[in-house]
């Protein structure tokens, strides 16, 4: 009895277009460039979605079937939108994407963002073929192709079952639309280390390096250093306010530097090293303010906090080079991990 009524309560959260439940994914949130929550699913989530699914559609994409050339419902679809997972809503493919093959499936040459399909080897019937599957749930989507056109050249030929096609301007379930994003910047010395740092954390979508608060539009990076454009290295973070909240953010943002040193940072010295929260909310500004006087007030810091707290200018995004220093370098900083 318990059972069946977990299970209704599952379905209705679905059907009534609410947001997901922390249990019905992996521990480790993932997120896709486009902004999508690709964290797999759990098997027992799985299990309640495959209930409203028909016999052909779970052969298909839970036993890797394959449905009869010219003959799904998509085969032939001109109308604008995306094509998104039939299990768990997550978008695979767009109509701008789409093209006519002449294989007798759906067939488009790229995905709708980087993340949202994963690949295997098919080795199955003494062919060897690169399977492709939704990276949110593992179900089976067709198979990948060499054969397409440019710019990709790649064929991805799906099965119309594996797939439930949204046109543009129709009301969108919560499980195929990008989370509910937040943007925070810090400023904590070279931006290396507070985007290498900050960007580990469970929860954070995205993290670039830029400068903010100067006094003159696009600074190079070279104009920043010399401290004259006013500016300070900042980390601009986008997350999911649902899985990492901003306090946590502020935590690990000041574990990992030291807020009492004015206009410096270790060997790092000038006005653009200097520490700073530039807030984007009310909220933002309350709860910083909050907790620097929390950590004035536990005597953490043997020197007084000299961390700015200022509503947010324009961020300039800093020159490609500069984002994932460290990862693409292998150099340190801000050795500290918060997390």
């Amino acid at each position: 009895m318990k059972l069946l009524f977990l299970f209704a309560i599952l379905l209705a959260l679905i059907n009534l277009n609410m947001e997901p439940q922390t249990n019905m994914y992996s521990p480790t949130n993932m997120y896709s460039s486009a902004g999508y929550d690709i964290t797999p699913i759990t098997e027992e989530f799985k299990k309640t979605l495959l209930e409203n699914l028909d016999a052909e559609t779970i052969r298909i994409t839970q036993n890797a079937g394959t449905e009869r050339p010219f003959c799904g419902t998509l085969l032939d679809n001109k109308k604008d939108g995306f094509y998104a997972c039939v299990v768990c809503g997550l978008p695979l493919f767009s109509s701008d994407h789409k093209f006519m093959s002449g294989t007798g499936w759906p067939s488009f040459f790229s995905p709708f963002a980087v993340g949202h399909v994963a690949t295997r080897q098919d080795t199955k019937f003494n062919m060897e073929r690169t399977e492709i599957l939704c990276a949110r749930c593992d179900s089976h989507l067709g198979h990948e192709f060499d054969d397409g056109p440019k710019p990709t050249g790649k064929r991805y030929c799906l099965n119309s079952a594996s797939l439930h096609f949204y046109e543009q301007g129709e009301e969108l379930p919560t499980i195929s639309k990008p989370v509910k994003t937040e943007v925070a910047y810090f400023a904590g010395g070279c931006f290396w280390g507070i985007e290498h740092w900050l960007q580990k954390g469970d929860g954070v979508i995205s993290v670039e390096s830029g400068y903010m608060q100067g006094d003159t539009e696009n600074p190079t990076y070279k104009e920043v250093c010399s401290g004259a454009s006013g500016h300070a290295e900042t980390a601009k973070v986008t997350f999911d306010p649902s899985a990492i909240s901003y306090e946590t953010l502020l935590g690990a943002f000041f574990k990992m530097h030291n807020p009492t040193e004015v206009n410096r940072q270790g060997p790092d010295v000038g006005s653009q090293y200097r520490s700073g929260v530039w807030t984007t909310s009310n909220e933002q500004q309350k709860s910083a303010s909050a907790f620097i006087k929390g950590l004035t007030e536990s005597k953490t810091y043997k020197n007084p906090i000299a961390t700015q707290i200022e509503t947010a200018e324009k961020f300039y995004i800093a020159e490609e080079k500069h984002q994932d220093y460290i990862e693409n370098t292998g150099r340190t900083c801000h050795i500290n991990n918060p997390w």
